[in-house]
């Protein structure tokens, strides 16, 4: 029980560590949910027009949430499953940023990585493809995430596979707003050949 406790506080940390306002607020890009989204994800980072920060924040999101992943393993399955949990609500819930955080897209790919390698590079291949044609982060990340969700589900062990789904039913929700936008036509598209 102590491991998993341990576990579950660890991975909050993690991922209540807003890299992608840190990184813009060290690079002197002021306060990123300030602008575009609001959001301290990468895509929003993309939008100040530093592709080398986006990257950055995307690679740290995703592994902060491999890491508590692979840090609580070693304390058993249970463990591992609760890191996995916590960590992905540590992005959405920090404590520091009074409680709004992300949607965790690229933390929940990172879990998903620890679990599946195979299922995580098939998500994000999906996630870019989908991105690249519409022009759309939000509906890349809808479209991945409950793809993800239901293949866990179905080829994982029961226990990850229905984590792996709920992770992937709070990122859908988390993007309730963009959905609104989306139906409505006036969601914001991404550029990649921006800076």
């Amino acid at each position: 029980m102590m491991g998993v406790i341990a576990a579950a506080v660890t991975g909050y940390l993690l991922g209540s560590i807003p890299w992608g306002l840190l990184l813009t607020r060290l690079a002197g890009l002021g306060d990123i949910r300030e602008i575009g989204s609001g959001n301290i994800g990468a895509t929003n980072v993309l939008r100040t027009g530093n592709k080398t920060l986006a990257a950055l924040t995307l690679a740290l999101d995703v592994a902060k949430g491999f890491a508590a992943v692979v840090i609580a393993d070693s304390w058993g399955e249970h463990a591992a499953v609760a890191a996995a949990a916590s960590v992905v609500l540590g992005h959405m819930f920090p404590v520091w940023l009074g409680f709004r955080g992300g949607k965790a897209v690229a933390t929940a790919l990172g879990v998903l990585l620890a679990f599946s390698w195979p299922l995580a590079i098939f998500a994000f291949l999906l996630w870019l493809a989908v991105a690249a044609i519409s022009r759309y982060s939000s509906l890349a990340a809808l479209v991945a995430a409950a793809t993800a969700g239901v293949l866990a589900a179905a080829f994982l062990d029961p226990t990850r596979g229905q984590l792996i789904a709920g992770i992937a039913l709070l990122v859908v929700l988390r993007h309730h707003e963009n959905i609104r936008r989306l139906l409505a036509g006036t969601e914001s598209r991404i550029s990649f050949s921006k800076g």
